[in-house]
């Protein structure tokens, strides 16, 4: 018996112990770190194959064109009827992480918020930057728009941030996880569900992955993390107002996708870049940084 090598064997095997224990916790949290290798969907053609996708959520540029089925409309919409003070108005999903604010489980000095999230009877600390510009966004949002927060986290997590986010009541209703649909990999945010006439709903949102079934609804904005001289929501307010009055949506964002060509007409592109400082802000990369994979909604 060599009594140095299973030693060294031993501490091997304590330090992979380690790893994957701390990938597990990290696991539940995160759904960046969620297996993409999904099956196909019950009832799919055993000939199609699902298409590749990328850690970001996007197809990879060998499948960049896909003809995505959409589910059909529910029996139940998400949303409730619109209200007196919204009537007329068009409505805006809009996402929380990585679009209005940035949140790590690593201090922060200059964190916005706070928020405490239990998990498995322990209490972790989320710090939580808000994007610039995000509060004169909002208002203006919530007097044009019928305003929908709708975020692939989970409650625990996101509805504490909205309610310190949110100080005017813009947001009418919020959609988290359960929401979602689970669609090869990815939850997808889909817009028939929610009750609404298509041709006047938008969605603004970081992940190409969460409006894959209705791209030509979409408003894309880049994923913000810490940039505090960013001006997108400001720069957005304008485009906005203009969009309040067209009669519908899609002429008008069918202009704007020409900038944003990852994103138009039914073509998926995957065109975020991974932030540059290693594996924490990778997790935090995709839109989905506060998800508890392990009490995840099968939705």
């Amino acid at each position: 018996m060599c009594l140095p090598t299973r030693l060294h064997d031993a501490s091997q095997c304590n330090v992979s112990l380690k790893k994957q224990r701390s990938r597990s916790i990290l696991s539940s949290f995160f759904c960046c770190f969620r297996d993409y290798n999904v099956e196909a969907p019950p009832g799919s053609s055993p000939g199609v194959l699902p298409p590749l996708v990328e850690e970001n959520g996007g197809l990879q540029k060998g499948d960049q064109r896909q003809i995505i089925p959409i589910p059909s409309p529910p029996a139940k919409y998400l949303l409730p009827e619109v209200t007196v003070l919204d009537y007329g108005k068009k409505c805006v999903v809009i996402d929380l992480d990585e679009t209005l604010v940035h949140s790590s489980f690593k201090p922060i000095s200059n964190a916005d918020f706070i928020v405490p999230v239990e998990i498995d009877g322990t209490i972790h600390q989320v710090y939580v930057l808000k994007r610039p510009h995000v509060d004169e966004f909002l208002q203006r949002m919530g007097q044009l728009f019928e305003c929908v927060l709708f975020t692939a986290s989970l409650a625990k997590y996101a509805d504490p941030v909205a309610d310190l986010l949110d100080r005017w009541g813009v947001f009418r209703a919020r959609l988290f996880r359960e929401s979602c649909v689970f669609h090869r990999g990815n939850y997808v945010k889909d817009l028939s569900r929610l009750g609404r006439e298509l041709s006047k709903v938008i969605i603004v949102d970081n992940s190409p992955a969460s409006y894959i079934f209705h791209p030509e609804n979409a408003v894309p904005v880049q994923s913000w993390f810490d940039d505090m001289t960013d001006t997108e929501l400001l720069d957005l307010i304008p485009f906005f107002e203009g969009l309040s009055q067209e009669d519908d949506v899609y002429s008008m964002l069918h202009r704007l996708c020409t900038g944003y060509p990852w994103s138009c007409s039914g073509i998926f592109f995957a065109a975020t870049a991974l932030p540059p400082n290693g594996i924490d802000q990778r997790l935090f990369h995709c839109s989905l940084p506060l998800c508890l994979r392990s009490e995840s909604a099968h939705c």
